[in-house]
């Protein structure tokens, strides 16, 4: 049996003409530029065209309800193993998701407190925050309440007339304000601050009834209610999600008075084992449950035991250990979210699978890597095989083999520069190697600050009682091995105290499925402009969502058909072959290119065609410096990655020209070493126009160059959340119990 996966010519996106044989039962690493063609091999390639076969085994139902996968490009593969990926996005949860519940570990927990707990409630539904049986009451499962800030929801200085309430659904003529201007009952014109108690109580917080003197304009079937009733009843208390951030700026989120944060009701709460009730078992960390739960000797529930055990250990084998199954899933950083979906496989029987990883030390700092090697020996011990995209320098030194894509990105990449072994990769002329071997140095500089952003004894999760200062207008670095409290830190008690702070971080931003880079920076309007200058037409023939429409796919590229013995799919779109414009549209040209062909260019090209217009200029060139000079203009938001999405929004950011906080979570993922240096002039940029940066990093050369280092530890879960340094980072290579001091000092 050949134990090679054997390649020729690939060429799907920017790859050319690659072949190559792949050995089976080892561990590969991908490395190379960001765009240089890595993720068109491993994910478009490898691992598309793996899944794409597997699921044609199944019937046409069940290949409907399964993601679609398009056929990659290349003469042929062989020996392809079935393939499962392992991407680097947070798990997404709302807010009942828990550690304990994505992982089964709770409901396993559940059955054992059902089973074997004193006194005797019920069976294991009597347990769950998400069943009315064991939810709380008061918070509804959810072990937190939100409330309505009524000093943000409502200015006191102005009428209902002149706009007093502030939530943007209440706008003037809107119908929700007219429930209150043609109630009949207030004076309009009367200023909130002028209100009496009664009056005040009566626009806030009455209940539903039918006003009894309303105007001539008042809807005959409506009825009145109080202003934060509405909002809560509309927004807060339903599945919408609508006015996210709005609703952010008006709430404040505080601990359940009845249940104490632990979701359950009385009755759930009053049955223990060994004097612990499951809240209790919740919130320990996985090392303290480990322990408990083998203190428990019961033939009766071993099955319930081994198999909690089991979860655990894979937690504890990941370097989890300090989460508590009580822990929201939207509080996870990327890492821990990626490194709970490995726990999936580290206990699995299968063998001969190709393990497909998507930059798995993200969110690692580099006391956590050693793990992640291990876990991928012991997967390797399996008889299974690894392919990893990476750009860390420990994580790829642990591999057997190592292809390099480059040697730049976009139509400059797509070649293997280099494949052999990590010590052959050292002695090569790759930029990977290059990166690898540069001297590093810190940013010496010490900055006066006159003043500082503050949080003044803040616990939550396992920040206990801290204190800090961050530099207003300077590059703050918050370091910490994972599961410090990093993200606890910024992502929530400084974000809640700093709503104006903006956080960029990898998710999608709300848009359409038609958005691109054109939409997104506003540039699209300028393009379609010249294109109707210079052919002295109608801009709007220039629109996909418009008169340039396709009119068979509507300007989408693709059509989705809906057959009844088939389910849904979707097709390239054959009239327009997924340019999504008309033939008319296609007819005109601009600098010899026509509309769909101008989408068709990556930035860097797009550039250059369009040196001659300011406003697409300088939005062009803020993308190239935060490397995405490869992506083309019209790639849709939807297909970006994390990290690409995320300095999508920074380059946006830049054009901007505000002076706002941003915080940004692991600017460096998807980001080789030789990027990162644009990255850092990026930070520079956007501190030079008034900005405050706050970073959430691991990455050393970036942290090297911060004004101000904040670094919690000394560990993660209950041994983390403390405080080890704060202030100027010469001051920190000397701290002796910082695990990012001392690397960083080997760094060096």
């Amino acid at each position: 049996m050949n134990k090679n996966i054997v390649i020729k010519n690939a060429t799907t996106n920017n790859l050319k003409n690659i072949s190559i044989n792949i050995p089976k039962n080892q561990i590969i690493a991908v490395t190379g530029v960001s765009g240089s063609g890595k993720s068109s091999f491993v994910f478009d390639t490898i691992a598309s065209e793996s899944q794409r076969l597997l699921n044609e085994t199944y019937s046409s139902y069940i290949q409907d309800l399964l993601p679609k996968y398009k056929k990659p490009t290349f003469d042929s593969i062989s020996n392809l193993p079935v393939s499962l990926v392992i991407n680097q996005k947070r798990i997404e949860g709302n807010s009942r998701s828990t550690v304990g519940t994505i992982t089964d570990i709770y409901t396993n927990l559940r059955l054992l407190f059902s089973r074997i707990a004193i006194p005797f409630i019920g069976y294991s539904m009597n347990y769950s925050f998400n069943n009315t049986q064991g939810m709380c009451p008061s918070c509804k499962g959810l072990g937190e309440v939100k409330q309505i800030d009524i000093n943000r929801l409502i200015d006191f200085e102005k009428s209902l007339n002149q706009g007093a309430i502030l939530f943007p659904t209440f706008q003037k003529k809107g119908w929700r304000l007219s429930r209150y201007t043609e109630s009949g009952f207030f004076n309009n014109d009367k200023k909130i601050s002028q209100y009496s108690k009664k009056e005040l109580d009566l626009l806030l917080y009455s209940k539903e009834m039918k006003p009894t003197k309303p105007t001539i304009n008042w809807h005959k079937t409506a009825t009145y209610i109080g202003v934060v009733p509405r909002i809560e009843n509309a927004f807060i208390n339903s599945e919408t999600n609508k006015y996210k951030k709005e609703l952010n700026d008006i709430l404040t989120i505080n601990i359940c008075s009845s249940c104490k944060g632990t979701r359950l009701n009385k009755r759930a709460l009053s049955a223990k084992i060994m004097d612990k009730s499951i809240a209790d078992c919740s919130n320990m960390s996985i090392n303290e449950l480990f322990d408990f739960i083998n203190n428990i000797k019961n033939e009766e529930v071993s099955v319930i035991l081994n198999e909690l055990k089991k979860k655990l250990k894979s937690l504890q084998t990941v370097g989890l250990d300090y989460l508590c199954l009580s822990r929201s899933t939207n509080t996870l950083s990327g890492g821990e979210s990626q490194r709970i979906k490995m726990t999936k496989y580290l206990n699995s029987s299968l063998s001969d699978v190709l393990y497909i990883f998507d930059e798995p030390t993200i969110g690692l700092h580099p006391y956590d890597i050693t793990g992640i090697g291990n876990i991928f020996k012991e997967i390797k011990n399996k008889g299974n095989s690894i392919l990893f995209v990476d750009h860390d320098k420990d994580i790829i030194s642990i591999s057997d083999k190592i292809i390099n894509f480059g040697e730049k990105a976009g139509v400059n990449g797509g070649n293997i520069t280099f494949y052999g072994t990590y010590e052959e990769l050292l002695k090569s002329n790759t930029i990977t190697a290059k990166a690898f071997l540069k001297k590093h140095t810190i940013n010496e500089k010490e900055k006066k600050f006159s003043s500082f952003y503050t949080l003044d004894n803040v616990s939550k999760n396992n920040i206990k009682n801290i204190s800090i200062k961050i530099p207003k207008n300077a590059l703050t670095l918050v370091t910490g091995v994972a599961g410090s409290g990093k993200s606890t830190l910024i992502r929530y008690l400084f974000k809640n105290k700093y709503k104006q702070a903006t956080l960029l971080d990898q998710s999608l931003p709300h848009a359409s499925n038609r958005s691109n880079i054109t939409t997104y920076l506003n540039i699209y309007n300028e393009i379609k402009k010249l294109f109707s200058k210079e052919n002295s037409v109608n801009s709007s023939i220039f629109s996909v969502t418009g008169e340039g429409a396709c009119n068979i796919c509507k300007g989408k590229g693709f059509i989705k058909l809906d057959l009844a013995y088939l389910g849904n799919s979707t097709q390239i779109c054959e009239k327009c072959q997924g340019k999504r414009f008309n033939d008319v549209a296609l007819s005109y040209y601009y600098k010899g290119k026509n509309i769909s062909e101008i989408f068709d260019l990556t930035v860097q090209e797009a550039n250059e065609m369009f040196s001659d217009n300011l406003i697409i200029k300088n939005k062009l060139e803020a993308m190239i410096n935060a490397n995405l000079n490869y992506v083309k203009l019209g790639q849709t938001l939807d297909t970006f990655s994390g990290g690409e999405l995320q300095r999508l929004k920074i380059a946006k950011m830049l054009c901007e020209k505000s002076d706002e906080i941003i915080i940004l979570d692991e600017p460096s993922t998807g980001l080789h070493e030789a990027d990162i240096e644009k990255l850092i002039k990026l930070f520079k940029e956007l501190i030079n126009q008034g900005h405050t940066l706050i970073v959430l990093e691991h990455n050393l050369s970036i942290i090297a160059q911060a004004d101000w280092i904040i670094d919690l530890g000394v560990k993660g879960g209950s041994l983390g959340g403390k405080l080890l340094f704060q202030g100027y980072l010469k001051n920190f290579l000397n701290n002796k119990n910082s695990f990012t001091a001392k690397y960083l000092k080997e760094f060096l």
